[in-house]
């Protein structure tokens, strides 16, 4: 297997990846991409692979408290425009940013969202991702890409150039909701929860929290506003066909809810929640929408896009020198185990990697076309 994709002949395809929450050296936010471009031979020349590393804009952690940020707002506007010709696609993988806690370990600090260090979406991001749009090339883009810290005003720059609107509300599952038995639960969902309901949290059981960027939580709790506590990716089946994933994918993890422009984007999956009434009624009291788009996509002549709801990226727990095996996803039964409702690995093969494949594959052949080679 190892000879196999050592022979195999590299694909020069240059993208742009950016990454402002990468407060780790391992690139754990970006590595289920650079191990698929790596995997299937894709290269940033026509020999150097990709670097998870260094082969980022955003966030470089060296050790401790020290850093470097090399991200797009050092680049003047020619800069960006060559940046726009040199590349054939850009990937915003997460725009959330690094804050002082992460870099201390503390991340269930109560004071979520505080002392920023680096991050949101800035104009130059927003400048290069037209410069692309304009050069008919492919923008992906996560969760997290309009949320906070990105100001308002780049927001709605980006909402409408891209045909989508940010609803305010993002939402996770939790196995448990009790914060004793919990710790993977963010205190400041909490204690924002505690602030508008007279100091109380009622839950212990598995649910979901819906946070607002305005702070609010509503909480549905499994078997009182909900039949199913875990979110699944819902796809029809001539998608299925067309990206080669699976249907009804569970995806425990964070995902923000978009309003999109139907008359300029497709929703090609949504979040399948089986709620109960009382939960229905719940959402619907907080003007939270009950059809949660997965991913929207506009492919067309002009330009090629593609919104994840969620952090699809952040979801492969391999090391990178399993990328260096062709053939791998025949043992992907072996790699991940279903019963259990947190791991990622599972999303990884089962939807994130088939869907990536076919979206890199399709797009390689069309500017391979397109330079004539």
């Amino acid at each position: 297997m190892w000879g196999a994709w050592l022979i195999t002949p590299n694909k020069k395809l240059v993208l742009a990846i950016v990454d402002k929450t990468e407060s780790m050296r391992e690139g754990r936010h970006h590595m289920a991409l650079t191990w698929i471009l790596n995997n299937e031979k894709y290269s940033k020349t026509h020999k150097k692979s990709y670097d998870v590393s260094n082969d980022y804009y955003g966030f470089f952690p060296i050790k401790k408290s020290e850093y470097k940020i090399k991200g797009l707002e050092r680049f003047s506007s020619a800069q960006l425009e060559q940046l726009s010709d040199d590349c054939d696609l850009a990937y915003y993988v997460d725009t959330y940013g690094v804050y002082s806690n992460d870099l201390a370990d503390q991340n269930n600090d109560v004071n979520k969202g505080t002392g920023i260090i680096y991050g949101g979406m800035s104009q130059q991001d927003l400048d290069f991702l037209k410069k692309i749009k304009s050069k008919k090339k492919l923008i992906i883009a996560e969760y997290n890409t309009l949320q906070s810290p990105t100001p308002i005003e780049i927001r709605k720059q980006f909402e409408t150039a891209f045909g989508l609107k940010c609803s305010g509300w993002t939402c996770r599952y939790f196995e448990s909701l009790d914060p004793v038995e919990n710790k993977d639960l963010p205190m400041w969902v909490v204690n924002n929860y505690k602030l508008r309901n007279a100091g109380k949290w009622p839950f212990t059981k598995p649910g979901l929290a819906f946070v607002s960027t305005m702070g609010e939580v509503v909480v549905l709790e499994d078997l009182v506003h909900l039949n199913n506590p875990v979110p699944f990716i819902s796809i029809a089946k001539s998608e299925q066909n067309y990206f080669k994933v699976d249907d009804n994918v569970k995806f425990p993890f964070w995902f923000d809810i978009i309003i999109p422009d139907t008359a300029i984007n497709k929703v090609v999956a949504n979040f399948n929640i089986s709620y109960t009434q009382k939960g229905r009624e719940q959402l619907v009291q907080h003007n939270i929408p009950l059809n949660i788009p997965a991913i929207i996509s506009h492919e067309g002549d002009d330009y090629g896009f593609h919104y994840f709801s969620g952090s699809f990226c952040s979801t492969n727990k391999l090391s990178s020198s399993s990328s260096h095996y062709k053939w791998i996803s025949a043992f992907k039964s072996f790699l991940y185990n279903e019963d259990d409702t947190m791991e990622s690995s599972s999303f990884f093969w089962t939807f994130y990697r088939p869907l990536m494949s076919t979206i890199l594959g399709n797009y390689y052949k069309k500017i391979k076309t397109y330079r004539g080679k």
